[in-house]
């Protein structure tokens, strides 16, 4: 249990649910505890805000508030679970929050080891940039925008972490009414915005201001506007905030719109978040190009399969063809030519036989020739064979011709 000296109350149970535990962060108008949640048994983070008025008509417009902000649901930012008002104290009521409690380091934290490299600040910055576009769209702006109200989330390892905004003690409606003194100048004096300094309305570009501060920061490793409050404030009403001129051109370009003097000169949350997401990449983490992947082109197949015999086979069979259709010229002839023939037929069967199926062989390695290749090859010419021999061998191409 927590002993409250300031108010000489030890609390033990707000809201008749939530059972306090140690101390997370202390600021000057609230303070943030570890507490369970008796009725869910979850823990939670538990924000406690300093003693307020006991005026009724004061209490009912910051419960209002409150419980405003405790309807805001989105990845970037901290769930808030539940909102009232410890009344155990008649004369000091102290509204409370209850939020999700994030296991992880603040950005404030980050930066005492090292700046942040640009891949990592986009990311970061994106995330908060779309989660005050989701807030400003409902006119809340946050006006408090700084490091320590920035966790990092690391969700899995490997990936990069998840940025989640906080703290909306201080936050207000636009056009309405909030939970600070009337007239007191609220947030962190080193990431005012020059209309918060200046005690001026707000709009969501005072948000976007802050944020362009702590973005120069993450890069630069140092506070741009250090210094006691006043000095801190009034800075940046006599100089712009210095850029790097080693960065690349769009982050410069960016951060000047984002902390320039004119609210109106600024980027909206939207643009701002379309932009870390998509435009702002170092050049040593944007892709390179890839490797032009060229078509290859098979050798293109025959459109039938060449022939089974040779171009010059087929030659000699026209031929052949033509002989036999010739009439002898005289039966004397025929006749003395008849035997002599058989003889020559006898002995020229075995040779185109022979032939024949060489031409065959030559004919099948033509065809697993022509089967990998695109380029036919050359054909090599057989003598012409007439007769019978040549009429079997004409049936047999056509019988394997397609």
């Amino acid at each position: 249990m927590l002993k409250e000296t300031h108010s000489g109350v030890t609390p033990e149970v707000l809201g008749g649910r939530y059972l306090l535990g140690g101390v997370i962060g202390r600021g000057g108008m609230s303070s943030v505890y570890t507490a369970r949640d008796q009725n869910l048994g979850r823990d939670v983070a538990l924000k406690l805000f300093a003693p307020q008025s006991a005026d009724a008509d004061e209490l009912k417009r910051q419960e209002a508030e409150i419980r405003l902000l405790a309807t805001l649901n989105h990845p970037s930012l901290v769930t808030l679970f539940d909102a009232g008002v410890d009344t155990r104290v008649p004369d000091q009521p102290r509204p409370f929050l209850t939020m999700e409690l994030v296991d992880g380091q603040d950005l404030r934290s980050r930066l005492r080891h090292s700046r942040v490299p640009l891949e990592e600040l986009s990311v970061i910055g994106a995330g908060i940039a779309d989660a005050l576009a989701y807030v400003h769209g409902l006119g809340i702006i946050h006006r408090d925008i700084k490091p320590a109200n920035i966790l990092l989330i690391q969700v899995r390892p490997g990936e990069p972490v998840r940025p989640k905004l906080t703290d909306f003690g201080i936050a207000r409606i636009v056009d309405g009414t909030r939970l600070t003194a009337t007239g007191t100048m609220v947030g962190t004096a080193a990431y005012l915005s020059p209309e918060q300094a200046m005690g001026s309305p707000l709009s969501p570009a005072s948000d976007i201001y802050s944020l362009g501060l702590v973005l120069l920061e993450c890069i630069k490793g140092t506070v741009e506007y250090p210094g006691g409050a006043v000095e801190s404030a009034v800075a940046r009403l006599h100089r712009a905030p210095e850029v790097p001129a080693d960065l690349p051109t769009q982050w410069q370009h960016l951060l000047a719109s984002m902390t320039a003097l004119d609210p109106l000169e600024r980027p909206s949350a939207a643009d701002l978040e379309v932009a870390l997401r998509h435009a702002l990449v170092s050049p040593d983490s944007a892709p390179g190009d890839l490797a032009e992947e060229h078509t290859r082109v098979l050798p293109a197949l025959p459109s039938r399969p060449p022939s089974v015999l040779p171009v010059g086979l087929s030659g000699t069979q026209s031929t052949a063809r033509t002989t036999a259709k010739t009439p002898a010229r005289s039966a004397t002839s025929g006749r003395n030519s008849r035997a002599a023939g058989t003889k020559r037929r006898s002995r020229g069967f075995r040779i185109g036989t022979a032939l024949a199926g060489a031409a065959l062989l030559g004919g099948a390695a033509a065809v697993t020739v022509a089967a990998n290749s695109a380029v036919t090859p050359d054909v090599v010419p057989y003598p012409g064979v007439s007769g019978t021999l040549g009429d079997h061998l004409e049936e047999l191409q056509r019988s394997v011709e397609p």
